[in-house]
């Protein structure tokens, strides 16, 4: 049985060691630290490129336990532990479909591994972690989809969260929706449309074939999204090639990321909006529009790239969890913290 964790004392000499676990879609990223410190680094570290399933219960905890418990056993006797003082599981739909792992895994860990504290946290906590640490701020996180998280830190204030709404319904700015929209300009071009793009027209037939084919390959595919969004680097390349179009998709798409950043940021001057995820390595054509979108948003806020992954994030809560310094707010959707229940 677990309950709520809450703050005690300050531990700040802690002996011992954490785990992390970070589990997307690209797979499953597994490491291990000291506890003392406020930024460990991984001692050992594991990778899986099998994604850990979702099913009709949610994130199925089953798939996740048969690669994390073995894993967790071999990094700890790599580094010298029987046991972690705390562990913290970051996972893309924990808010949503974390159920299933939230019922299973604080006893599968503690007979496993004698965990005392676990956290349950939505990747987009551990992306937080990772950029700001547990500071007051906002970050904006975007791949295929894009979310915006912000904090002041204060258990009145939590978590405010932004967009996040899938590919369908939002996720405005992500990778998936620059990748639709330089698309879209193809087929205006293919069309004759106003608005279309022959550059894109040109990148869309040298990577899917003749874009009258696209529907019928594209609207079946189960991993539709990620298929939009491999699309968004040949629309940055158009942009700096000087493709109007594709310049004003993501002058577009640097709007809907500075406005899911300004609707979480905490109010006050001494904010930090960070930017995180692999959407940003498309370069200047997105970050120079959102640079700029961001400073005439939120002028007083600090702009900067994340400091770390949400692999280093997850190790962070971990070993801030291990040492009762734990300041980032509980939630019980976004970030739940359980331990053994007194008795």
């Amino acid at each position: 049985m677990a309950e709520p964790a809450g703050r005690g004392p300050l531990r700040s000499h802690v002996r011992g060691h954490v785990l992390a676990v970070d589990s997307g879609g690209s797979g499953l990223r597994i490491a291990v630290a000291r506890a003392d410190g406020d930024a460990p680094r991984p001692l050992a570290s594991f990778t899986s490129d099998t994604p850990v399933r979702t099913g009709p219960a949610g994130i199925d905890a089953d798939h996740l336990l048969s690669q994390l418990l073995p894993a967790a056993a071999q990094l700890g006797r790599e580094v010298g532990a029987d046991r972690y003082l705390a562990v913290c599981v970051g996972a893309a739909g924990m808010a949503s479909l974390g159920d299933d792992l939230r019922a299973r895994l604080p006893a599968a860990l503690a007979g496993a591994f004698g965990v005392h504290r676990l956290a349950l946290a939505a990747d987009a906590v551990t992306a937080y972690a990772g950029a700001l640490g547990q500071r007051p701020g906002a970050v904006v996180a975007a791949g295929t989809g894009m979310i915006a998280l912000g904090t002041d830190l204060s258990a009145s204030g939590g978590w405010r969260r932004a967009d996040g709404w899938g590919h369908l319904l939002g996720d405005c700015g992500g990778g998936a929706w620059i990748g639709r929209a330089g698309l879209e300009a193809a087929l205006r071009a293919h069309d004759g449309r106003r608005g279309g793009s022959a550059a894109l027209l040109a990148r869309a037939e040298a990577v899917f074939g003749p874009v009258a084919g696209l529907p019928g390959a594209l609207y079946p595919r189960a991993d539709r999204p990620a298929v939009l969004a491999s699309f968004a680097p040949e629309v940055a390349r158009c942009a700096a090639e000087d493709d109007a179009v594709a310049r004003d998709v993501l002058r577009a798409a640097a709007g809907h990321i500075a406005d899911a950043a300004a609707a979480v940021c905490p109010l006050g001057a001494g904010s930090t909006v960070a930017y995180t995820g692999g959407l940003f390595g498309i370069g200047e054509p997105l970050l120079a529009p959102l640079r700029a979108e961001l400073v005439e948003r939120l002028p007083q806020a600090r702009v900067t790239a994340a400091a770390a992954t949400p692999l280093d994030g997850a190790l962070t809560i971990a070993a801030a969890l291990a040492g009762d310094r734990l300041l980032l707010p509980s939630d019980g959707k976004l970030l739940q913290i359980t331990r053994p229940a007194p008795g």
